[in-house]
């Protein structure tokens, strides 16, 4: 199966909307299940793509058989000797990680770094995608196509005018019906958008963890690590996921005795795992920082009523004239009816929206 077929399933969630389906959250809460996700699904893909980079693991020894070491190795997990060798890679020692340990047993080395995470890294990102999507699930399950139920026919632009303004009556009855009572669908979106920012900040001490306690320094150290001299580089890339590792293989000798069989490993997919994490650093990061500074803009929305009246007006392209209108309907309107509001803004036209405003401020004059 090429890597092509692998990624047809994702495009469903980065497709550009249509109009046979309402926008019922903002472009911040896409960037969560749409971008994140998608990005997330396609690195969970390419780190399982063999026929695109090689063999999982490949590791080299004398005496057992390859087929035997390999998959021995890649179930047990190999290792790294993290010594500070000083001297030329490939003169004094044979590579970063790769170098002579305790002769007895590697792993009571000080050095001794054992590599388990990659089995898990593409469990690991799948599940990250789906807990981006996760508040985007919740907020449209709960949503249940109200929205898109209440503006048919209305969004986009249609020739049909006796239809269109059937509708825009329907419309205008339904929030006459429901005002007042949209109160906990805006509750509901905000908390879905809390979750969207307390998601990405978890999900970063989630691969620090997965990862070592590491990642939250992997940016800076590799920033650092392109400004070094070139003898004094130390790859922190190469730490975290080693191209060539060590496995060691006990068995029986002829004798009873229990041999030791040193082997060298390659994990050719570690060279794009090391991509994925120094791109999901810096883009969860500014995830983070886009998503804080829109989640203190929507407070500053909640609590300011003159900024939810100049978010009607622009999307309404309303004139001087149509202010009182709008005073009386931000007057009478509590948060959740704004909240509607604003998301019928985005789906109808200028024209429309600016009429469904026209006539239900009308209804709302004969009342007391």
């Amino acid at each position: 199966m090429t890597v092509l077929k692998l990624l047809m399933p994702v495009a469903g969630l980065i497709k550009v909307r249509t109009r046979d389906k309402a926008d019922i959250d903002s472009p911040f809460f896409k960037l969560h299940y749409r971008t994140t996700s998608s990005i997330l699904f396609i690195c969970a893909i390419l780190v399982t793509a063999n026929n695109m980079f090689g063999k999982t693991i490949s590791c080299i020894s004398e005496t057992i058989p390859g087929n035997v070491m390999d998959t021995y190795c890649w179930i047990m997990s190999t290792f790294s000797i993290a010594k500070q060798n000083p001297g030329q890679r490939g003169v004094d020692h044979a590579y970063q990680g790769v170098q002579p340990g305790n002769s007895y047993d590697d792993s009571l080395d000080p050095g001794y770094v054992r590599h388990a995470y990659y089995q898990w890294v593409p469990f690991v990102l799948f599940l990250q995608g789906l807990m981006f999507y996760l508040p985007h699930f919740l907020w449209k399950t709960y949503e249940g196509q109200r929205l898109s139920k209440v503006t048919v026919d209305l969004r986009g632009r249609t020739m049909n005018l006796e239809k269109r303004k059937g509708q825009l009556d329907l419309l205008v009855k339904y929030f006459k019906e429901t005002f007042h009572m949209n109160s906990w669908y805006a509750s509901v979106f905000y908390l879905c958008d809390l979750l969207n920012l307390a998601n990405v900040i978890f999900q970063m001490y989630f691969i620090n963890i997965f990862l070592g306690g590491v990642f939250m320094q992997y940016g800076t150290a590799v920033l650092s690590f392109s400004e070094m001299e070139p003898e004094d580089r130390n790859d922190p890339l190469i730490e975290v996921f080693p191209r060539l590792t060590k496995c060691t293989f006990h068995k029986y000798g002829v004798s009873g005795t229990i041999e030791k069989h040193d082997a060298l490993c390659l994990l050719a997919l570690n060279i794009i795992s090391e991509k994925i994490y120094v791109f999901l650093w810096f883009w969860l990061i500014i995830l983070a920082v886009a998503t804080a500074c829109y989640f203190i803009y929507s407070v500053a929305v909640i609590l300011i009523p003159a900024m939810r009246k100049t978010m009607l007006q622009r999307n309404a392209k309303t004139s001087y004239a149509d202010d009182d209108r709008l005073d009386l309907l931000m007057k009478k309107a509590d948060i959740g009816d704004w909240f509607v509001l604003y998301l019928l803004s985005k789906n109808l036209d200028s024209i429309l929206f600016k009429e469904f405003i026209m006539q239900f401020t009308e209804k709302l004059k004969t009342e007391p």
